[in-house]
């Protein structure tokens, strides 16, 4: 039997492809009502995929809101999400009141794995503070790489799994052996400070992929060259390869990525330790989030609208695709900044509350009834579906801001529209009257 404690984003997933792979599960978390609903299959979260994972395998799951459930399990993982406030710091105070829910009910010579993400040093003092109190055998903790809009996708198909240990000379106690088994991938082992750093270090990379590809898309904008023609050449080198991240966006959103900004920030306070390219990031990310607002009052200068009387169709508000997270979404930073403007927006599952100047449409048809401007700050794959044509017949106006490249721009200026995307010079309505 093999136990989950916290049944937030990453718990859910990992319990259920925990159940996919053969194992019997329980599933605890101290919320009543958060366990009744998913024992019915109701779902805090949005994921593609896990009404089927759920329908499939859930039998074998026993959701509980009892720890001393957990204490017929031989191994039994903490898998609370770590909450990050409005300055992006992590706060682990929930996962230790969890644990301290559950600690005394651990079983004798049982293995304990902490999941969640946390700060560089929080596993050995966790282990300095419990072991004396508590009957696991052993704390380890484990690398998570969930990606919201693919945890079903993550948590079923790992890449590798990376454990911190107290001392990785010493194996993995069986029942954690069985578990990494059972998911054919790679197991790499290290002390509990690498591990924990292992996933900043990972996010790092990714914040420099990123920056680096909304810099130079920027400037393919400004000089009249095409990125989407330069990022193939880049994924055919070996030093970058074809799975590195070039697809320019809004700046860092989702919470995650800053979270490690910030505390690699701090944990470097006090050293001699250079954090000025950790800055660097942060402020190309403001800069990048702020693209849509800046290319619509260019856009607005261009047709001579005044932004008071203009009024913004806004398809999607989730931070990306496939979620519900509106954690630092670039959308609603967007909605923030043009107070001025009557905004009408859709989101396939996103749903917020009715504010001045700002109401949700069933449709993203419907979404642009009347609109001087269509704005498509998150990359919903029905969007690509939408015909053209069909949006200019209902839109007053004839701007489109695409920066995720949803909509086939060519079709969009021989209609009518001037056409905005990232890392590409504008499509104007009257260059597409003239070109071939």
């Amino acid at each position: 039997m093999i136990g989950f404690a916290g049944l937030s984003h990453l718990g859910i997933h990992y319990s259920l492809a925990t159940a996919a792979k053969g194992f019997d599960v329980i599933a605890f978390d101290p919320s009543p009502e958060l366990v009744a609903n998913l024992g019915k299959g109701r779902f805090p979260v949005v994921e593609p995929g896990l009404r089927e994972l759920f329908d499939a395998h859930h039998k074998r799951v026993r959701y509980s809101a009892d720890p001393r459930d957990l204490s017929g399990c031989e191994l039994v993982f903490v898998a609370l999400d770590i909450k990050t406030d409005d300055s992006n710091r992590s706060d682990a105070a929930p996962v230790l009141s969890l644990i301290g829910q559950m600690a005394s009910h651990i079983a004798k010579g049982a293995t304990l794995v902490v999941l969640s993400q946390v700060n560089p040093g929080f596993t050995r003092r966790l282990r300095g503070e419990l072991l004396g109190s508590c009957a696991a055998a052993e704390i380890y903790y484990q690398v998570e790489t969930l990606i919201f809009g693919r945890a079903v996708e993550r948590a079923l198909h790992p890449e590798r799994f990376m454990v911190g240990a107290a001392d990785p000379a010493r194996p993995l106690p069986e029942a954690f052996r069985r578990w990494h088994q059972s998911f054919g991938c790679p197991v790499l082992l290290m002390g509990y400070e690498s591990a924990e750093l292992a996933k900043v270090a990972i996010n790092f990379f990714l914040v420099a992929s990123v920056s680096t590809t909304n810099l130079l898309a920027e400037l393919c904008e400004t000089i009249g060259a095409n990125w989407t023609e330069i990022a193939p050449a880049l994924r055919l080198d070996k030093r970058i390869g074809p799975h590195a991240y070039l697809n320019p966006g809004l700046g860092i959103a989702g919470g995650n990525l800053e979270r490690d900004l910030v505390t690699v920030k701090r944990l470097a306070e006090g050293s001699e330790v250079d954090t000025g390219m950790v800055d660097a990031w942060i402020h190309n990310s403001l800069h990048r989030r702020d693209w849509l607002p800046r290319t619509l009052q260019r856009a607005f200068q261009k047709r001579g609208i005044p932004a008071g009387a203009a009024t913004v169709a806004i398809w999607g508000l989730a931070y990306k695709e496939h979620t519900d997270s509106i954690k630092n979404s670039p959308s609603l930073a967007f909605i923030s900044r043009i107070p001025d403007c009557r905004k009408q927006a859709y989101d396939p599952v996103v749903k917020l509350p009715s504010h001045p100047k700002f109401e949700q449409r069933a449709s993203a048809i419907e979404c642009c009834q009347g609109a001087d401007v269509l704005v498509i700050p998150t990359p919903w794959p029905e969007f690509r579906q939408v015909d053209v044509k069909a949006v200019r017949a209902v839109m007053s106006g004839s701007i489109i801001l695409d920066p995720f490249g949803m909509l086939d721009g060519a079709i969009a200026a021989a209609v009518g529209f001037d056409y905005y995307r990232l890392g590409t010079p504008p499509r104007y309505a009257a260059d597409a009257r003239t070109k071939p």
